[in-house]
């Protein structure tokens, strides 16, 4: 691709000022380690999902690792996840390495002046899909919380901890963002960015900010309804058991009367002609005693 009229276009390989390569295979890792000098770590740290932001300055190029949120996938079991993207800025061109297929549609990306002004126009995308994530979490952890009042399944739980997870690994590429976006505001010159570039660096700081502050705050109230959520489905399960409790106790009773005067002894009123009648009155009246007590004491 390249810059043209302020946008992005095709273009072939021998014109084009943007290459973008996704989960390159070994030939073409070859060629940018070699022919284009890049240092075979930094591009391994490209890939790396664990890889924290940084800003390098090479002899011929400016390396750079930031990181973004996954494409989320059904797959994923309600487990966002992020990954380390490379930039490696030359001068007549943008080489950029990424785990999978990035986009560049919508107003961000219009009236673009300079492959330096595309990083971040890229990092403020990167932000903006942070906070699109952000708001899919908190709408995902209403319905489970839902569920979780009608329900006492584990999976409803297991799934608000694959969030509480999602949560920390976001706070932790936001703030690893934060640290390489000062790191390019520091060296605005000495990247070629121009004073229109600068003003964009201090929105893209604002909004990275604010991004953090939304996601510790999701983070936080998350942790506390988990905490909240697992004692109420314990207590639950405490009021499930005494429940249980009360109805083997209110069967047991009934059983008792019965086993007694089935017992091969002589026992009292055995020839009486309503003996059936009376044992059977009696065990009624032990079940519906333990039921009137569980009533109105509350047990």
């Amino acid at each position: 691709m390249r810059i043209c009229d302020g946008r992005l276009v095709e273009a072939d390989e021998a014109n084009g000022e943007i290459h973008i390569y996704i989960q390159p295979e070994e030939s073409e890792r070859k060629y940018l380690i070699e022919t284009l000098k890049l240092d075979e770590h930094t591009l391994a740290s490209a890939l790396d999902p664990d890889e924290l932001s940084r800003l390098e300055f090479e002899p011929d190029h400016i390396a750079m690792i930031f990181k973004r949120p996954k494409n989320y996938s059904s797959e994923d079991n309600f487990l966002f996840k992020v990954v380390s993207t490379g930039f490696f800025l030359f001068k007549d061109r943008l080489i950029m390495v990424a785990a999978d297929e990035p986009t560049f549609d919508g107003k961000p990306f219009l009236r673009l002046q300079s492959l330096p002004d595309l990083i971040l126009r890229i990092i403020y995308r990167t932000i903006f899909h942070y906070e699109q994530h952000l708001r899919t979490i908190n709408v995902i952890s209403s319905e489970l919380e839902h569920e979780i009042n009608t329900a006492m399944e584990n999976r409803h739980l297991l799934n608000l901890f694959a969030l509480e997870k999602s949560l920390v690994y976001y706070l932790n590429a936001i703030s690893s963002n934060a640290v390489l976006v000062e790191k390019l505001k520091n060296n605005a010159s000495k990247i070629g960015f121009t004073a229109q570039d600068i003003e964009r660096l201090d929105d893209v700081i604002i909004e990275n900010n604010q991004c953090y502050g939304q996601a510790q705050i999701h983070s936080n109230i998350l942790a506390s309804l988990m905490d909240a959520r697992a004692s109420i489905v314990a207590n639950n399960l405490n009021v499930l058991m005494k429940t249980l409790n009360i109805i083997m106790i209110a069967l047991m009773l009934p059983t008792l009367v019965v086993s007694i005067f089935s017992m091969n002894v002589p026992i009292p009123f055995e020839k009486h002609g309503l003996s059936f009648y009376a044992i059977i009155a009696l065990a009624a009246i032990t079940a519906l005693a333990v039921g009137l007590v569980w009533r109105y004491k509350r047990l």
